[in-house]
């Protein structure tokens, strides 16, 4: 018996080929649809407890309830945060596995003299989360309560002043620095991992004082474990707004602003990326998140994935110019 031999037609040739054209276009708007199907991990590169492990916790438990599936945080500390932020660029680029990033990350280029991960070229940007000023903290028995008092102080001292940080890089590092640079005077830095076992020595007076995030400072400022002397935003912030800024303390043109960011591997789904967005424009303008940030001196501050990208990089080159002035290096 001759086996029969069936040839397309050319309609039918075309027809099949438009049908896996289509498939092609319509399977990653499927897949975003279905996003997420499974837990998703957010990694924290700090330990918790710290205002990046607070944020996300925030922001993790919103898009969970939004979306459906857990977001479970995962604190990566070490390394100046390029700990975590390297295992999320090497993780698959399919939306299930997210890094909060930092000022760090844009400070880290320059201050690092290898890294194994680029901020600019292994993530695909999904929005900003917060903004917000540092705040000068010292422990209540320090002989200063102002900027003017304490760059005496440091100057009277012949070992000057030390002062704790989340961690080599970080912008409790790197803000320190550049006061110290426009002050004229000598600060040794003591690096934690993580800005809570920092407040904690500071606090004990083991360390004299801290440039922190409000968010994390303010609530032991108002308990009396800490004072605060100046924030260091061009303006003043609605969350103290008695305390002066830096610059208005002396130092004009002293500017250093904390931030946080997602993002995710390069490579993942546009889709992917823009769902996450928009949810998160949802979850960072909900008046819950807006209250709870601004008590603690965060600002909400969502943006497109593109305008998050444009800021990335106006931030590396900032940042980059500081580390180059103050000298700090690490190997």
């Amino acid at each position: 018996m001759k086996a029969t031999t069936h040839h397309l037609t050319p309609r039918r040739h075309w027809m099949g080929l438009a049908c896996a054209a289509l498939c092609a276009v319509a399977s990653p708007v499927a897949w975003a649809q279905d996003y997420p199907h499974k837990p998703v991990k957010l990694v924290v590169p700090y330990p918790p407890g710290g205002p990046t492990d607070i944020v996300a916790r925030a922001v993790a438990q919103k898009l969970q309830e939004r979306m459906g599936q857990p977001f479970v945080v995962d604190n990566r500390p070490g390394a100046g945060a390029n700990t975590g932020a390297e295992a999320v660029a090497r993780s698959a680029p399919d939306g299930y596995t997210l890094v909060v990033a930092t000022t760090a990350h844009a400070i880290n280029p320059a201050l690092f003299a290898k890294l194994n991960y680029s901020l600019l070229k292994d993530f695909a940007p999904v929005s900003q989360l917060t903004s917000g000023p540092l705040v000068i903290v010292a422990n209540p028995a320090l002989p200063a309560n102002n900027v003017a008092e304490l760059i005496a102080l440091a100057k009277s001292r012949n070992g000057g002043l030390n002062y704790g940080s989340s961690g080599n890089g970080q912008s409790t590092h790197l803000s320190a620095e550049l006061f110290s640079a426009m002050a004229g005077v000598k600060m040794t830095h003591v690096p934690y991992k993580g800005s809570a076992p920092a407040l904690t020595d500071v606090m004990g007076g083991q360390v004299d004082l801290m440039f922190d995030t409000m968010l994390s400072s303010m609530p032991h400022v108002k308990a009396g474990k800490l004072k605060a002397l100046a924030v260091t935003s061009a303006q003043r912030s609605s969350v103290a707004p008695d305390l002066p800024t830096v610059a208005e303390s002396g130092l004009t043109g002293y500017e250093a602003i904390a931030w946080n960011g997602l993002l995710a591997p390069v490579g993942t789904p546009k889709d992917v990326v823009a769902r996450l967005n928009s949810e998160l424009k949802a979850v960072l303008e909900s008046p819950d998140i807006r209250q709870r940030f601004d008590a603690q001196g965060f600002a909400s501050s969502w943006n497109t994935p593109a305008a998050y990208g444009s800021f990335l990089q106006s931030e590396v080159d900032k940042w980059a110019k500081v580390v180059k002035a103050s000298g700090a290096k690490i190997d």
